[in-house]
């Protein structure tokens, strides 16, 4: 018997922390998937994974970029698991005013992972087919759609960021004078 709610695929990457050898490999394939051209070139700091390391407990934590948030948490908890302890910003995948960790390095805009999709598709994401010790797991799921969500275009966040930074008039000004060097 169904209930009448519609079913949508959740994609996740399960991250297994004892198998992470911080390799950085899923750094590497990730920005190489997401150059101009594709494939191109590799710049580990546009990836939309990070290999984080807590050097005192000697652990290292794949984290995926997250959506954009406009102000930074007020979250600043230590967790112990298994006896290590870790702080709260060590697993958020966020885009934060409070750091730099998922912003693409030229123009400050947010990245967000976004599983690989491509046309044609790929099976997994990159970060999980190069993964040398299957740390990553690529795992898809059916899931009841409560209710509809709003999926922005990535240009649409990183707009509505530079306007909170800069104004938005100066933003409008920009597009502007860029559409009529365009032009010309």
């Amino acid at each position: 018997m169904t209930d009448g709610l519609k079913k949508k695929i959740v994609k996740e990457i399960k991250v297994d922390l004892d198998k992470c050898i911080g390799c950085r490999a899923c750094e590497v394939a990730c920005s190489a998937f997401h150059a101009r051209p594709k494939y191109s070139s590799t710049n580990p700091a546009r990836s939309r994974i990070r290999v984080v390391i807590d050097d005192l407990n000697d652990v290292y934590v794949p984290i995926r970029a997250g959506d954009y948030t406009p102000a930074e948490c007020t979250g600043r908890h230590t967790y112990a698991i298994n006896g290590k302890e870790y702080r709260e910003c060590s697993f958020c995948g966020v885009s934060c005013p409070a750091r730099d960790l998922f912003k693409e390095p030229d123009s400050g805009l947010p990245l967000k992972c976004d599983m690989c999709e491509d046309d044609p598709p790929i099976p997994e994401p990159m970060c999980v087919q190069v993964c040398p010790h299957d740390a990553l797991v690529y795992i898809e799921r059916e899931e009841d759609d409560g209710e509809e969500e709003v999926h922005r275009e990535e240009m649409e966040i990183g707009l509505e960021a530079l306007a909170k930074k800069h104004g938005l008039q100066k933003v409008m000004d920009a597009v502007a004078r860029m559409s009529v060097s365009k032009k010309g």
